[in-house]
């Protein structure tokens, strides 16, 4: 008797590093951004924030297996057409639980170049659900502080069936704007540019947070933040490392372009901290960094290193005055933006998009053609063609309409039958109103003990299990 241990499609390598990427996108999300979240707000809406973030996770999980994945990567859906954008604009709902669905070879219908995958569905399906699962929870950054748990999870499922679907099947999927040529190596447009748009109108729908909240903006704990940054910038290998789909050459200059542009990013920060005579803090250099990540997603695989480190500069140097001094005027001040998403992340991807438009370099290839089978590219404007600028343009347009219309129809539908947002009470207490804890509880009982805890110094009054047994 004899077994195979995978069929001969499947290249172990391939898989395994799939599966790794996966994982370290996931880390991002949880913990990476819970403990950021719980780190950056007020200690009275820690536990809050972290609860929001986990509750995503866990519900674009179950709709993405069930119906979401098809339409984000399915067949085309020609209900309104067989052409043009309403042929191209999403897929067939469909679940992917079945054996075959799981184990069989992964496919993405319409995107035909490059080569044929070499891993299971499963291992596609959970790598795209990782990044479907981030970007409502980047989303929520805009919102903390005064959204309603209750309608929040309800409002995750219908964004990510509806606005997350489109925006990935027309740029990953093989849709309209994949099929123009426009490119988004990892999310910047996908997931950046979307959540940071769809988040800023939720803040303008939600409302802003209680005066009291808006006015003391400071985080209860700077470790925290800086471990969910940390597993956020390494994390972001996975982010960008896996997109080629290959372990390749690819793979890896997307993670050294990654990393280079960060560094700069950040350093470019620091030193405008510096130069406008702010003292260099943890968090505002955290927000250079997640600039500089975000701004080399839609970039990583298409640009050189000396591409990579002018991203970083020039993004940090455009997202810095956005978020310093255009969030105070009229009327981006009127929204409560509450950890600046749409600057770090919907400016920052949306200057990523499109400068990729101007330094793609043609020689860095994601998949190599063999004799005549072109090679798989993209030309940026420094390189002799404005086409890609031209539809890097026209599909943020698109990203930005998308997200902003129908994350305004969607929570206006969802506050028709839960609030959106909590009830002043709530509001006023925090955590233990909302969720019955404190991150830091301070009313822990003294049992008449200096310690606290009387048998941790006498063995003799340690209670019996008969003492310790509830009634």
């Amino acid at each position: 008797m004899s077994w195979l241990a995978y069929p001969s499609w499947l290249s172990p390598g391939d898989n395994a590093w799939q599966m790794t990427a996966a994982t370290l996108v996931g880390l991002m999300s949880v913990p990476g951004l819970v403990v950021l979240y719980g780190g950056a707000m007020q200690r009275r809406w820690s536990i809050n924030s972290m609860m929001l973030t986990f509750a995503a996770f866990a519900v674009v999980l179950v709709v993405w297996v069930l119906w979401a994945f098809k339409m984000g990567f399915g067949t085309p859906w020609h209900g309104l057409s067989r052409s043009g954008f309403l042929g191209n604009f999403i897929g067939i709902p469909g679940e992917i639980l079945g054996h075959a669905a799981e184990q069989g070879r992964a496919v993405i219908p319409l995107a035909t170049s490059g080569p044929s995958f070499r891993f299971p569905q499963a291992t596609l399906a959970y790598f795209q659900f990782v990044f479907a699962g981030i970007a409502p929870i980047l989303m929520l950054g805009s919102v903390l502080g005064r959204i309603s748990f209750r309608a929040w999870i309800p409002f995750v499922a219908l964004w990510s069936s509806i606005v997350y679907t489109v925006d990935a099947f027309v740029l990953w999927g093989g849709g309209f704007f994949a099929q123009h040529g426009a490119v988004d190596y990892s999310g910047g447009y996908v997931i950046h540019l979307s959540a940071g748009v769809s988040g800023f109108v939720a803040a303008a729908v939600v409302g802003p947070r209680l005066r009291r909240d808006r006015e003391l903006e400071a985080p209860n704990n700077v470790a925290m933040v800086a471990v969910g940054a940390g597993l956020l910038w390494l994390g972001w290998n996975g982010f960008n490392g896996g997109d080629p789909y290959f372990a390749g050459t690819s793979a890896a200059a997307a993670v050294l372009n990654t990393n280079l542009a960060t560094a700069v990013a950040f350093l470019t920060w620091v030193a405008w901290d510096h130069l406008t005579g702010r003292r260099p803090g943890l968090v505002s250099g955290v927000n250079g960094m997640i600039v500089g990540l975000v701004a080399i997603t839609p970039a990583a695989g298409y640009v050189n290193g000396l591409g990579a480190i002018a991203i970083g500069a020039i993004a940090s140097t455009l997202v810095y005055p956005a978020l310093h001094h255009l969030s105070r005027l009229r009327p981006m001040n009127k929204v409560d933006d509450t950890l600046g998403v749409v600057y770090t992340h919907g400016v920052a991807g949306l200057v990523g998009g499109l400068l990729t438009g101007i330094f793609a370099d043609p020689g860095m290839t994601i998949y190599r053609g063999v004799g005549r089978t072109p090679s798989v590219a993209a030309r940026g404007a420094l390189f002799g063609s404005w086409t890609l600028l031209e539809w890097q343009l026209l599909a943020a347009m698109f990203v930005i309409a998308w997200s902003a219309a129908a994350t305004y129809c969607l929570l206006k539908l969802v506050g028709l039958f839960i609030p959106l947002r909590m009830s002043e009470e709530n509001m006023e207490i925090g955590d233990s109103a909302e969720h019955g804890q404190e991150v830091c509880p301070s009313d822990v009982p003294s049992l008449d003990h200096p310690s606290g805890v009387p048998w941790l110094e006498d063995d003799a009054a340690r209670p019996t299990a008969a003492t310790t047994t509830s009634a």
